[in-house]
Parts: structure tokens; sequence; C-alpha cells
């Protein structure tokens, strides 16, 4: 049982760990899937760290029956994963791939038969090129194309696939992707991003009507990368620019989904970017949902900016760093859960990503010891535990990630798995967080059961 860990979670909380098809799948000209935007990017020089890419990445496609061994082994009661959209349509739209709908179906089989539930992103980020070309994301016409999509694989695994995410971090498609050019497809224009971000929650909106149609039964959300903006002062400078982040971070994505409309006060700092919002589109966007996703590894520091911009983010000295430089502040996953419950009242929440990179490497005896990042899960559950003890309805977590993997612009350099991946053969070791996690998941159990009893 946890050090930090004062309450238990409830018997039926879910534990689980979280993935993405082009950090892990590999074979990426196999059985016609089509060319993503990351493809494209990956073979663009500069564009990521040492020219790597995704084209073997864990080989996750030919090795799936392995990982849910390893699952197994962890006691996982579930497994997030997403499916690569130019794999079911490689042109984006109109023909079907069955050989990629078949790679799903025998996942989903294979965890459901090792007694892993299934949680299906939709869309994480792998955009097919033939979209891109077409206009991408900034266009409203992606949003029918998407719909093509959603419908294909829900008709096809919507029997045994019970928990859909229709988008995976829509901020960071947006402004990572679209407004700052770091990401797939590159692009840096404000007005992209803001676009892109109006037509990713529409198209989940359309989503999760078509997945209540094929997937009777199940329960349908949307995944947003979320934090707390502290402000660095009490003064109201800074507070006013804790605001703003707090705006584009969060409130941009939380308001429409949640209250049907754009936050009053970004709508107005904007205004001359926003895209066209038709009559109806944000009550597509507000349709009720199952559950809200958070993915949650950092929280700002936020300061006024003295050079004539909205905010700074403030570097705190006096707390952890991970390896991609992000700090450890397990109060603000706790703070944020306590606000989306107070503010949004969502009807379950799903921590849906949540871990650290660190320079991990195998011992001379073979092992990977990786003291920091049992100390982050530890701290962060210890923060989330908290929040339900409060009141807030957590009902699962994923750590991120189940395997070391393409860590987009990143390249392999950074390393966020339970699982040590050895590049040059593949091969899987377990880190010592792999055994941490593992006897964590069984005490938690063991604790439920004796209370149960």
């Amino acid at each position: 049982m946890s050090s930090q860990l004062t309450q238990p979670f409830p018997a039926d909380f879910v534990w689980g760990a979280a993935t993405a098809a082009y950090q892990i799948e590999g074979a990426v000209n196999e059985d016609g899937r089509g060319e993503s935007v990351w493809d494209r990017f990956c073979a663009t020089p500069g564009k990521v760290r040492a020219g790597d890419s995704g084209a073997v990445a864990c080989d996750f496609y030919h090795r799936y029956r392995e990982d849910v061994a390893l699952m197994r082994e962890l006691g996982l009661d579930a497994f997030r994963f997403s499916i690569a959209w130019p794999r079911v349509l490689p042109d984006g739209r109109g023909r079907v791939n069955a050989a990629g709908l078949d790679f799903y179906d025998r996942l989903v089989d294979e965890l459901l038969g090792s007694g892993i539930a299934p949680y299906v992103t939709l869309f994480h980020w792998d955009t097919p090129q033939a979209i891109e070309d077409a206009g991408g994301w900034p266009s409203r016409a992606t949003v029918d194309a998407f719909c093509e999509y959603v419908e294909a694989v829900s008709q096809r695994l919507g029997d045994r696939v019970g928990r859909w995410i229709t988008h995976n971090e829509p901020w960071v498609v947006s402004w990572v992707g679209h407004g700052w050019g770091h990401h797939a497809p590159g692009r840096e224009s404000e007005a992209d991003a803001l676009a892109t971000a109006h037509h990713l929650l529409l198209s989940h909106g359309r989503a999760v009507e078509i997945l209540r149609r094929n997937s009777p039964g199940s329960q349908v959300g949307i995944t947003l990368n979320l934090d707390t903006p502290y402000p660095a002062s009490d003064s109201p400078e800074d507070a006013a620019a804790a605001r703003w982040v707090d705006g584009m971070h969060n409130r941009w994505f939380l308001d429409p989904l949640f209250r049907g409309e754009y936050p009053e006060d970004m709508a107005e700092a904007w205004a001359a970017l926003v895209p066209e919002v038709r009559d109806g589109d944000l009550a597509t966007i507000s349709r009720a949902i199952d559950f809200l996703g958070v993915n949650n590894y950092t929280s700002p520091l936020v300061a006024a900016d003295t050079n004539g911009g909205r905010s700074r983010i403030v570097r705190r000295n006096d707390v952890d760093r991970t390896d991609m430089g992000w700090e450890v502040v397990p109060e603000g996953l706790h703070d944020l859960l306590l606000r989306l419950h107070r503010d949004y009242r969502p009807g379950a929440l799903y921590v849906t990503e949540n871990g650290a990179a660190y320079p991990d490497v195998r011992g001379h005896d073979g092992h990977v010891r990786d003291a920091e990042r049992q100390s982050y899960l530890e701290a962060y559950l210890a923060g989330a535990a908290r929040a339900v003890a409060q009141g807030v309805p957590l009902r699962g977590y994923f750590a991120w990630s189940l395997l070391d993997n393409f860590e987009w612009a990143w390249g392999y350099w950074k390393r966020f798995g339970l699982v040590y991946v050895d590049y040059p053969t593949l091969e899987r070791v377990p880190k010592g967080s792999f055994y941490w996690y593992r006897d964590f998941i069984a005490a938690q159990r063991a604790r439920a059961a004796e209370e149960a009893a």
C-alpha cells in the first residue's frame, strides 16, 4: 500500500494504462494503411529529433499478444488505445480497408479474452494525409470525413467496446499542431488553430450521436489535457494572467462541451480569429456525454507578462522536474478534479493519462530501476484519492504509458513507459514502476475485498 495514500479507492475503480496508435503500432506500410500527417511530418527534415518516425515504433501491430500478456501480469482492468484513422480509411473517406479493421477486431477480442476492457480513442492525432491535403481540420468538411470514419469503426466494434473516447487532447492538435507548428501537420496560424478547435469539438458532438446508435449501451466521452494554472502572487495582474491561461488551456474546450458556449472573455480577445459558428453547432458540441477524460502531467505557475504579452510561465524552484522539464505538481491534479466537479459537474471522470518521462537505463543486471517514476505516480494517485474522498466521481486511472514509445517531435529520446522497450531488438523489460503499479493495484483490490467482507 502506498505510504502517501491514506484514502483507498472504491472497489469498482478502474485501473488501466494508456497508449496511442502512431506511438506504438509501427507497420505504417502494411495491410493497406494510408499515409498520416505524422508520417509526412516525420519525413520532413528538421521536424522530429534525430529523424525518428513511428514506422516501426514498438511494433505493437505484430506483438500485441505479448503486450496484452504484460497487461494481464500488471492486473489491469482496462487498456486505453487509439485506432489509426488511415488504417481504416486510407484515403480519409470512402473506401474502408477491411484489413485495418481486422487488426482492431483481433486486438479487442484478445483484450476481452484476457478480462481487460477496451477503452477506445477514435482520434489520437493521426489525421490521414489525404484529409490534410483537402484542407485538414481547419476545414469544416473534415467533420463529415471524421463521421464517416466513426461510422465504419463503430459498426465493426460497437458490439464489444463499452467505452469510447472521441478525441484526445484537442488543445494540442489545435495549438501545437496548427498554431505553433511543433506537431503535425506543422501549421503556424492562430486562425487555423481556432478553426481546428471548433471542428474537433463539432465532430465530437456528431460522433456521440453515431456511437450511441451503433454501440448501444456503451459510454461515450472525450479526453482533454487540462491543468490548474496557479497565479504566481496575490496581485490582480497575476490573477488575470492565470485566468487567461485557464481560458486558453481549459475553458475554451470545457465551456462549449458542458455549457454550450465559448467563454466570453476569450471569444472577445480572439474576435478577429474565431471561425464561423453556425446555428446548432454549440447544441451539437454540448450533447450529453457519459464521462470526461482528463490528461494531466503538470500545472503551471503564471505571472503577468511585463513585455506586453498576456501571461508568462514562472519556473518553480522547490519542485522536482521530469525528463520533459515538466514540474511535478500533484496538488494540481487534486485541485483540477475538484474544480471540474464543482464548475462543470461531469457525470463521471477518468484520469486517462498521467505519468512521467525519466532517462531510464538498463543496469548491468538487466533491470530498469525508476524510483522517480514510482514517486511521481504515488504522489499523483494520492492527490486523486483525496479528490475521490471529497466527492469527485473519479471512476478510473490510466497510467501513461504502458510502453516506452515514439514521443512525437522528441522521437525516441523520452521514455514514459512502465515497460522499457529496447528499440534495436524490441525486447520488453518491465521497469521497477511496472512492479510497483502491479502491487499497488493488488493492494487496492485486497483492501476493498477486506472492507466488503
